[in-house]
């Protein structure tokens, strides 16, 4: 039962959220480049969606500190780092680029799947191999190595 009542407010929360983004106009490429374009033709009106996102995500993860478990029982995981390593900073420069050239983040691209949006399907296509490559390589870089037997 309680595995049925997470799956149902994941999908509610997952629903409400997708609903949120195509009214903020984060589905739409052109104006989430028209808000990146700081030295074009800037468009603004996206500031507003993210400020508020950023506004609501700051008393959501305040009030959540305060909790051990999920309103629906389940255990509460939130970030425990603050560390800026080489990693995160990669990783932030290859979302930055790629929310740029294709004014998709993955959330949007997702939402835009279900509109049968082929910009949407080929950035989730790019994005899950990006991230099969990285877990490949991720994989490689930390296996044990032996030393060469000679």
């Amino acid at each position: 039962m309680k595995k049925h009542i997470d799956t149902a407010s994941a999908f509610i929360v997952g629903l409400i959220f997708g609903i949120g983004l195509i009214f903020g106009g984060m589905t739409n490429p052109a104006k989430v480049i028209g808000f990146l374009d700081i030295f074009g033709s800037w468009d603004p009106s996206l500031a507003f969606v993210m400020g508020g996102a950023i506004l609501v995500g700051v008393i959501a993860f305040r009030f959540a500190k305060q909790r051990t478990t999920s309103f629906v029982g389940g255990a509460m995981h939130l970030p425990t780092s603050n560390d800026i390593d080489k990693r995160l900073i990669i990783g932030s420069v290859l979302f930055g680029a790629g929310w740029g050239m294709a004014g998709f983040c993955p959330g949007p691209a997702i939402t835009s799947l279900g509109t049968g949006n082929p910009k949407a399907v080929i950035f989730v296509v790019a994005m899950v191999a990006g991230m099969a490559i990285f877990e490949l390589a991720d994989r490689y870089w930390h296996q044990p190595r032996r030393a060469n037997a000679q």
